[in-house]
């Protein structure tokens, strides 16, 4: 074999050793990225889906779009993606509810949160708040406990789903005050307030940002935060942990690709995201609506859902929650 033969080879096999690494670094390049959120268009969850796709495609020169499919309380969406071709172009936008409680409240279920996924980011923390119809007579937290006491099974309560952190919300409050409601469960959120404006529900423990413009307009009355501290936001509105010790509700976002998407592409995403929640923009743009922008690394998110993971499954025992 000539020298230049072999020279040649050698090239030949550099060249195809090093395809791989140059496709991962041209990520995405020509090809659609696609971020399913597993909830319906206007939640919060799309919300934050729609701003990491804008800033995604602006940041990294491809194209990302957001691709809503519901039910489930988020099962359905998550399940899709987790059984999707491994190749960092099918991502999901994750909640506590699909990588969290779930797995705690439903008997069986269609993925493994942990091992068909890899963590990106969380993108998000978003409050919970406790809100009333303005007919029920109780204007204040221990008003309304007092007034479920008395009357068990009398009143419901709307989430946007079974599992969803807005059901569970409540369902740790029933276990932290002893109280009854029914639950109605939803396909949305803005279904939920739809149906509280009109009484059909007396009341909602609902993403901040879906029903708070309802509240600055005096047409819902909001009771109490279910976060451990009051929210800037809303200063003058107690957190329920004043009247019942410990107690947190907080809804979470975050971005996920499938478990076997090459960790190049998944450490790159991450990396994007990081920065996207620490634009300036970005973080106004989200304080406006209550919601605090998070960007942490895929080892903090990785912590983060072991932990809440561990937690919703003790209320869900707690509150005798179980989904067949």
């Amino acid at each position: 074999m000539t020298k230049f033969t072999r020279r040649a080879l050698l090239a030949g096999a550099a060249s195809l050793i090093a395809a791989p690494a140059l496709a991962q670094s041209a990520y995405p390049g020509s090809k659609v990225v696609t971020i399913v959120v597993p909830f319906a268009a206007g939640g919060t969850t799309d919300l934050l889906g729609r701003i990491l796709a804008d800033r995604l495609s602006a940041r990294l020169g491809g194209k990302f779009i957001v691709e809503n499919r519901v039910g489930a309380g988020g099962n359905t969406g998550a399940a899709a993606v987790a059984r999707s071709e491994p190749d960092g172009y099918t991502l999901t936008m994750g909640t506590v509810s699909s990588h969290a409680i779930n797995p705690g409240v439903y008997a069986k279920m269609p993925y493994d949160h942990i091992k068909d996924f890899a963590p990106i980011s969380q993108v998000a923390s978003v409050p919970n708040i406790l809100m009333v119809n303005l007919d029920l007579p109780a204007k204040t937290v221990p008003e309304l406990i007092e007034l479920l006491k008395k009357n068990p099974g009398k009143y419901s309560f709307g989430s946007s789903g079974a599992g969803t952190s807005t059901h569970m919300a409540a369902e740790l409050f029933k276990v932290a005050t002893g109280t009854d409601m029914v639950h109605v469960p939803y396909r949305s959120s803005g279904q939920v307030t739809q149906d509280l404006l009109s009484g059909q529900i007396q009341l909602t423990f609902d993403n901040i940002t879906i029903a708070w413009p309802h509240v600055e307009a005096g047409k819902i009355r909001a009771l109490a935060t279910a976060t451990p501290k009051r929210l800037a936001v809303a200063p003058d509105l107690p957190a329920l942990s004043e009247f019942i010790p410990g107690y947190d509700a907080s809804s979470w976002h975050g971005f996920f690709a499938p478990s076997k998407v090459p960790p190049e592409i998944v450490a790159k995403l991450s990396t994007e995201t990081q920065a996207i929640m620490r634009e300036p923009a970005v973080i106004e743009q989200l304080k406006k609506l209550g919601v605090d922008a998070v960007g942490s690394s895929q080892a903090e998110f990785t912590t983060h859902i072991a932990n809440e993971t561990k937690r919703w499954a003790e209320v869900a025992q707690k509150a005798n929650v179980r989904i067949e």
